[in-house]
């Protein structure tokens, strides 16, 4: 049965309001490119976790997260501000839009944990035997192309993609921090839905702006383009086939490359 994008016609609120959730949630991610690639300037791209302890990284990990995947949570979130419009006024809706935003990166902050363990682990591989790189990437690579043909993927891309019936069962839950909950709920099935999507980022470089910018429309167009789960399964046959590639090309593992070591030529 064919998915469609969350939001549609018929909205509940003023088209003023939509108008100033979308520009508040777009101003927010751009806010955040322009920390990420002022950070990304002054650090480069190396192995591992370039120094920075894990208070620093999940910071900027924070940042990273928010400037890639507001743009495509912004309908979902904007989807529930419907649900409770009739009940809420401008202001009680904004707080509980923030609040479902909160929930939804608290659970990517949590993920960048074990982003930062995978990271400082083939970091220090990296400098102890840079040959091992080749097969970081290969081992990388190779995950998310399963990750994004698995069923998993697909399950979870599904939600993303029209999650009104999930959102009408979390109308049943407590009003306690009911909004944080749904946002920490969504962004569950987002972290099932890409983390093989984040996992490239070791043998691409953390700090990759590229990188980054290709994950983020990578996950843009999976959750809003029409023809996203088909676009979804050719990132993973892209990602299999850079495994393939990986083991023989050092150009395609910036990222597993230590500093002061001779970069192959395009």
């Amino acid at each position: 049965m064919a998915t469609e994008p969350p939001l549609r016609r018929g909205n509940l609120l003023p088209a003023r309001v939509l108008v100033t959730a979308w520009s508040l949630l777009v101003l927010i991610a751009v806010l955040a490119w322009v920390l990420t690639v002022g950070q990304a300037r002054h650090m480069g791209v190396e192995p591992g976790t370039m120094g920075m302890g894990v208070p620093l990284f999940l910071l900027l990990w924070l940042a990273m997260m928010a400037a890639m995947m507001l743009p495509s949570v912004a309908p979902v979130a904007i989807t529930w501000a419907r649900g409770i419009g009739r009940r809420s006024t401008g202001v009680t809706r904004a707080a509980r839009m923030a609040s479902f935003v909160a929930g939804y990166l608290l659970v990517w902050t949590t993920f960048g944990l074990l982003a930062y363990a995978a990271l400082a682990a083939t970091g220090d591989l990296v400098h102890d035997h840079p040959d091992a790189g080749r097969w970081i990437g290969f081992t990388a690579f190779l995950l998310a192309g399963l990750q994004q043909l698995g069923p998993l993927k697909n399950v979870c891309l599904r939600h993303c993609r029209s999650p009104l019936s999930q959102l009408m069962r979390y109308a049943g839950f407590r009003h306690w921090a009911r909004d944080f909950r749904v946002g920490a709920h969504h962004g569950l099935y987002c972290v099932g839905c890409c983390w093989g999507l984040m996992i490239v980022f070791i043998p691409l470089g953390v700090m990759n702006i590229a990188a980054m910018a290709g994950v983020a429309a990578v996950i843009f167009a999976e959750k809003l383009w029409r023809l996203g789960p088909v676009f979804s399964t050719a990132v993973g046959i892209v990602f299999l086939a850079l495994a393939g590639l990986a083991p023989f090309h050092d150009w395609l593992l910036p990222g597993l490359t230590p500093p002061g070591a001779p970069m192959p030529m395009h």
